[in-house]
């Protein structure tokens, strides 16, 4: 038997439009950022819709609460339902400033109060320094072997050049995958050996670049007018000729992945990763990563402490003799006391 859809009320769905519009044109946000918004508030409008609420102003606390249990029980993370319920908040403080009072009559936000269940926070996924050795110099012996080959076709090594230029800046830099598919030619300085980068809320921020990464950039850059449409200023391309898209670059990150002796379901973020990690590893400066990663709050950065102290207590694990000695102990043991 087909269900029914409930059709979202027309004051609900322009106001969305609104305030969708608002982020793009006052605001600049990325085409990326109010997309997931949308669907945020989409959801929201969905549910209104099903549950005979057709006006803004008849949106409470108790809906919004009641739609974030839906949201729980259909299976979605702690951290998704949170990010649903600060698109609600931001859509209702646009409303209550810019929307009429015959839409709005009460000046209150509905969501402010409503929590995301507590879900456990997953660390992030990591390669250490012998492996993204390993698929940046696999990277870099694919497309000369493809240089070397007769049978090689010229677009083949084209992109693997620019591929290689595209990993070595993701964890030289820790870039977002937004923030690697803006980036412009005029954003590298390779004198200074620093990158300019437009980041969330169009915040920008000057990252130091190594001389691997640079190196990767100055081969790319060398044959990228092969592949670029002309007047295209975007520093990687398709092989359109077209600023790349960030699916595209997903795509060619996992194809290298799985490419590895171990195959690694590879994603920029986890550059982006261990890029942190390392840093945070190496130096130990929790505010030298934040302001290198872009981040508003210290408390994002945090995260990465815990995978250092993973990896010192890993160590510690394997190096101390008395560790290794009560592991076995415990290993071996029956009869351990309360």
């Amino acid at each position: 038997m087909a269900t029914i859809q409930a059709t979202i009320s027309n004051e609900i769905d322009q106001a969305i439009s609104t305030f969708i519009a608002h982020l793009l044109s006052v605001r600049r946000l990325s085409k990326h950022t109010a997309s997931a918004y949308r669907a945020d508030l989409h959801k929201l409008a969905t549910y209104c819709a099903a549950h005979h609420c057709n006006s803004i102003a008849a949106i409470d606390t108790a809906l919004v609460r009641q739609f974030a249990a839906t949201l729980n029980r259909k299976g979605m993370s702690a951290a998704s339902i949170q990010r649903s319920l600060s698109s609600i908040r931001s859509f209702f403080a646009y409303a209550n400033q810019h929307l009429s009072e015959k839409v709005l009559t009460v000046n209150y936000n509905p969501a402010d109060g409503v929590r995301a269940p507590a879900g456990v926070k997953k660390l992030p996924v990591t390669l250490d320094v012998d492996q993204l050795k390993g698929l940046l110099d696999q990277q870099q012996n694919s497309h000369h072997k493809d240089a070397d080959s007769e049978k090689s076709l010229g677009n083949k090594n084209l992109l693997a050049l620019r591929d290689q230029a595209m990993m070595e800046t993701l964890y030289a830099a820790g870039l977002r995958l937004a923030e690697l598919a803006n980036l412009d030619i005029n954003d590298v300085d390779q004198a200074e050996g620093l990158v300019t980068v437009t980041g969330k809320g169009n915040k920008q921020r000057l990252v130091p670049i190594g001389s691997i990464a640079l190196q990767a950039i100055k081969a790319w850059l060398a044959v990228r007018a092969n592949l670029a449409q002309p007047e295209q200023t975007a520093l990687f391309v398709s092989n359109r000729g077209q600023r790349i898209s960030h699916r595209a670059i997903q795509q060619r990150l996992k194809l290298a992945g799985q490419q590895l002796d171990q195959q690694q379901h590879l994603h920029p973020h986890m550059l982006r990763h261990s890029f942190a990690s390392h840093l945070l590893e190496s130096s130990g400066d929790l505010r030298a990563v934040q302001e290198l990663l872009g981040h508003a709050n210290l408390s994002t950065t945090q995260i990465y402490t815990h995978l250092d102290f993973q990896h010192l207590a890993s160590v510690y694990d394997q190096a101390h003799p008395r560790a290794q000695r009560n592991k076995n102990k415990i290993k071996g043991s029956n009869d351990l006391s309360d």
